[in-house]
C-alpha cells in the first residue's frame, strides 16, 4: 500500500477528511519556500501538493501563475524540486504529490523524472494537461508513484469510468470547470460526480479549485474524502511579498493589521490561516 493510500485509510478510520494544501516550489525563493512548506505541513496538512514552476501554466489562474513567475524570477529551476523534496523529507513523512505539466516532464525525460521522484521521496504525480487516454506511457513507468487523475462535474460517463478504474491514490475532483483561483461560491454539482465514482469503485476523492474559506471546506467535507486548497494560501504569500513592510490584509478577517512583514511573520500568518481552514475537519 502506498503512503497516500495508507494515509486515507488512517483518516477513514478516524472519520476525518484530508486537508491537502497546494504550494509552488521556489516561491518566493528556495529557502523561504522550504520554510513555508514545512510550516503548512506542521499546521494541519494530511498530504502536500507541490507545483513545479512553469512559464505557461494553462490550468492555473492569476494567483498561481504569479507564484510560478516569482519562483522562476528568483532563479529556481524545476529540477531543484527534487532537492526541495529531499529537504522536506528530512523532517516529514507526509505524503507528497508533485503537480507538473507534461512539457516539463518531457524536458526531464519521462524515465529520469520518475526515477528522481522515487529517489527524493515523491509519492504521487498530477499532470493536469495529460488526458488518461494519453497517459499509458507515464503510468507504465511510474510504479511506486501514484498517478493521480482529474475529473470535473461535466466529465462524461465514459471519462468517469475510465479514470476511476485507472486511478491510483485518489481522484482529484475539480469543483468548477476552468482555471484555479479563489471563488465566492463553490458549486456542489461535483457531489454527483463523486457519487458516480463511488458506484464504480471505492477510492478516495478530493475536491479542489476555488476552495478558500472554512465554510467551503466544511460543506465539501460532508461528501468528499479530501479538500485541496491552493490559491487562497498563495494569496497570503503574495500579499507579504508585494507589501514587505506596513499593513497587510489579514487572510481571515479582511481587516488591515499593522504588522512588520518578515519571514517569521509570514510563517505565523500561514499557520493561523491553515489552522482556521482545517478547523471544520
Amino acid at each position: 500500500m502506498s503512503r497516500i493510500s495508507s494515509t486515507f485509510e488512517s483518516l477513514k478510520r478516524k472519520n476525518k477528511t484530508a486537508f491537502i494544501p497546494f504550494l509552488m516550489a521556489g516561491d518566493p525563493n528556495y529557502d523561504l519556500s522550504l520554510e513555508i512548506i514545512k510550516t503548512v505541513d506542521r499546521s494541519g496538512a494530511d498530504l502536500l501538493e507541490i507545483g513545479l514552476p512553469y512559464s505557461a501554466p494553462l490550468a492555473d489562474g492569476p494567483t498561481i501563475q504569479k507564484s510560478s513567475r516569482r519562483a522562476l524570477d528568483s532563479g529556481f529551476q524545476p529540477r531543484q524540486v527534487f532537492e526541495l523534496v529531499e529537504d522536506i523529507r528530512r523532517e516529514s513523512h507526509t505524503p507528497l504529490i508533485i503537480m507538473s505539466y507534461i512539457n516539463l516532464i518531457h524536458k526531464f525525460g519521462m524515465e529520469n523524472f520518475i526515477t528522481r521522484c522515487r529517489q527524493s521521496g515523491v509519492d504521487g504525480i498530477i499532470v493536469p494537461d495529460l488526458p488518461p487516454e494519453e497517459g499509458e506511457e507515464l503510468k507504465n513507468i511510474s510504479s511506486q508513484i501514484d498517478l493521480i487523475w482529474l475529473l470535473s462535474s461535466n466529465s462524461p460517463a465514459s471519462r468517469i469510468d475510465r479514470v476511476t478504474r485507472a486511478a491510483e491514490g485518489f481522484i482529484y475532483a475539480v469543483s468548477t470547470p476552468g482555471i484555479t483561483g479563489s471563488r465566492e461560491k463553490i458549486s456542489l454539482e461535483i457531489k454527483n460526480t463523486i457519487s458516480k465514482i463511488k458506484e464504480i469503485r471505492e477510492i478516495p476523492v478530493c475536491v479542489g479549485f476555488g476552495v478558500s474559506r472554512p465554510e467551503q471546506v466544511k460543506s465539501l467535507a460532508e461528501f468528499a474524502d479530501g479538500v485541496i486548497v491552493g490559491s487562497a494560501i498563495i494569496e497570503v504569500i503574495e500579499r507579504a511579498v508585494n507589501y514587505p513592510a506596513g499593513d497587510i490584509e489579514d487572510a481571515e478577517t479582511e481587516e488591515k493589521l499593522p504588522v512588520s512583514i518578515n519571514q517569521q511573520n509570514l510563517l505565523d500568518q500561514l499557520e493561523k490561516f491553515i489552522r482556521n481552514l482545517t478547523e471544520p475537519l
